[in-house]
């Protein structure tokens, strides 16, 4: 029998349900003292610079990868990191970007896909697994295209270096997604929004970003010096 005072079941470990309530004391008692004067500016409205989309995979953690605190981004996270095009599965998605767009005005929109993401890993060996998931197999049909993209330009790539070109043509195509959505397309054409293309690599702690123009990945540092041109 668990210890309902610790959570902890006869092996003597933590229950992950345990652990988190372990954490929300903890922020209460020690981190939100701390900060209370950031919390109490927050208390009553957001102002956002930013929508990040994100895989939901839980070794991908917006905030600590960016170094961002409360109140600083839109956060919207999936399966695959992925935007249906607009008119294509209206529903969480397209609400959170047009939110984020039309009421916050932010002025960019982040894509951030990442290495060993089990959403491409699944769409390039889709298998039995994924027939035990419809509701996750009809998702990932918004993902296909990249995978054709992929076996057409790069026929030669197999096992990791596949996935890995997978989880960039895929940020690629959601980005194409997300210009197909009024608010985004407008605010694209007057200049009040960018969007930007990541990937995070889980194992160097290194995120890389995409060159559309000439269609690779450069470093954080080379995409901070074109921001200073």
């Amino acid at each position: 029998m668990a210890d309902e005072a610790t959570g902890e079941g006869g092996c003597g470990c933590m229950r992950p349900i345990a652990r988190l309530l372990q954490g929300a004391e903890h922020f209460h008692t020690e981190v939100f003292p701390a900060r209370r004067a950031l919390f109490a500016s927050l208390a009553n409205s957001q102002a956002p610079g930013v929508l990040f989309i994100a895989c939901a995979d839980s070794r991908v953690a917006p905030e600590m990868i960016t170094g961002t605190e409360p109140g600083e981004m839109f956060v919207c996270r999936n399966i695959g990191n992925i935007v249906p095009a607009y008119g294509e599965m209206l529903g969480g998605v397209s609400a959170v970007v047009e939110f984020a767009t039309v009421a916050l005005g932010v002025s960019d929109i982040v894509i951030c896909g990442h290495s060993d993401c089990g959403a491409m890993r699944a769409l390039s060996n889709p298998g039995a697994a994924l027939e035990a998931m419809p509701t996750v197999r009809s998702w990932l049909r918004n993902a296909e295209a990249a995978g054709d993209v992929v076996a057409a330009r790069q026929p030669q790539l197999s096992g990791e270096a596949a996935l890995e070109a997978l989880a960039e043509e895929n940020v690629r195509l959601q980005l194409a997604h997300l210009r197909s959505h009024p608010a985004v397309a407008a605010r694209l054409a007057d200049g009040r929004l960018a969007i930007h293309g990541w990937i995070y690599r889980i194992a160097e702690g290194e995120i890389r970003v995409f060159d559309e123009q000439q269609r690779q990945l450069m470093t954080v540092e080379e995409a901070r010096q074109r921001l200073r041109v």
